[in-house]
């Protein structure tokens, strides 16, 4: 499975590791992901979503409702323009 966020969409970056002689060699950048269960009490059930870190804390300051919507819009147009 690809360490993506489901919400913001966030994935794994490169970069370089460099020396002190300032050496250069390919590293990656990988995202705080964590698996996290949410009630959602308008549908009496619960979700479990990858999320990223970053993620949850937009959850917490926003409402996991509102970004639950933003979350499923999103995946019926990604599902809609493949048919």
């Amino acid at each position: 499975m690809t360490k993506i966020c489901q919400i913001t969409k966030r994935k794994t970056t490169r970069g370089n590791h460099r020396s002190h002689a300032m050496n250069t060699t390919k590293r990656k950048f990988f995202i705080n992901l964590q698996y996290h269960r949410f009630w959602i009490p308008q549908e009496k059930k619960f979700i479990k979503i990858r999320i990223s870190k970053k993620g949850l804390r937009m959850i917490n300051k926003l409402g996991i409702q509102k970004i639950y919507k933003k979350y499923i819009n999103a995946k019926k147009e990604i599902n809609h323009g493949k048919k």
